[in-house]
């Protein structure tokens, strides 16, 4: 049985992906598609979100277990869950049979100013830990997408916040979350699990030079997306999905290095 595992970023949960998960079962032809939530956030939000990246790829390993998963599986990570991913790979490779990372950046290859680019700072910090839902929404939708349809946007923001108030995220999750990502180091990329970089060349919230950094550096393949920004099954679903499955297609042959678009 083939089963992918996606996972979300920072304050995020299984219902950001939208439509995506369905899309992607249908087009890469996965028998399950198991959507993760990480402790603190979605059906898991009145938990205590883990303050380490190791301790939320131990949360995904259990969460195997409990699902009865036996095969390895695909991983598709954003974000914070690609750190998670990069961790889970490393402590359990037996989990793992491939993985897609997304916009990711880690210490210590990436600095800190590419990491998190530094014009969000005075609006992430007042707003993630003093504003409302609907302030906290427009604003994560404003730094992760370039969707540049006005009324697409008010309906996904009213859809997130209605999720916020359905299944809130105290400020104490929020700092601890970011306290992982921040504590986070990458382990070393042993080859063992085949791995695609994707990234949007128009990330406002990270530098899309940390996925040219990390596919260099694991010598892996890098897409990079023209126009779309940190949230890339959002702002162009499609393209997601044919990468993966070209690049699904040649691993099954031989490792293809290349890069597109750098």
């Amino acid at each position: 049985m083939t089963t992918w595992v996606l996972l979300r970023g920072l304050m995020r949960e299984s219902r950001h992906w939208g439509d995506f998960p369905a899309r992607f079962q249908q087009a890469v032809g996965a028998e399950r598609v198991l959507c993760l939530d990480f402790p603190g956030n979605g059906q898991l939000h009145a938990g205590h979100s883990l303050t380490t990246v190791a301790a939320m790829a131990d949360h995904c390993h259990g969460q195997l277990q409990v699902l009865g998963v036996a095969e390895p599986v695909h991983v598709l990570a954003v974000s914070l869950g690609a750190m998670v991913a990069l961790a889970w790979a490393d402590q359990y490779p037996d989990d793992m049979q491939r993985m897609v990372l997304i916009n990711t950046s880690v210490a210590p290859h990436n600095p800190f100013f590419h990491r998190l680019k530094p014009v969000n700072y005075p609006a992430l910090i007042t707003t993630m830990l003093f504003g409302s839902s609907m302030q906290r929404e427009q604003l994560i939708l404003r730094i992760t997408s370039n969707l540049n349809t006005t009324v697409q946007a008010r309906e996904i923001v009213a859809r997130w916040a209605a999720y916020a108030q359905d299944s809130p995220i105290s400020t104490g999750n929020i700092l601890r979350q970011l306290l992982a990502a921040m504590r986070f180091r990458a382990p070393p990329y042993s080859g063992k699990v085949p791995l695609l970089l994707l990234a949007g060349k128009h990330d406002r919230l990270v530098n899309a030079a940390c996925s040219r950094k990390l596919a260099d550096l694991w010598a892996c393949p890098l897409y990079l997306h023209p126009t779309a920004g940190h949230d890339l099954p959002l702002d162009d679903a499609d393209w997601v999905i044919e990468h993966v499955l070209n690049w699904q297609v040649n691993t099954n042959v031989a490792p293809v290095l290349q890069s597109e678009n750098q």
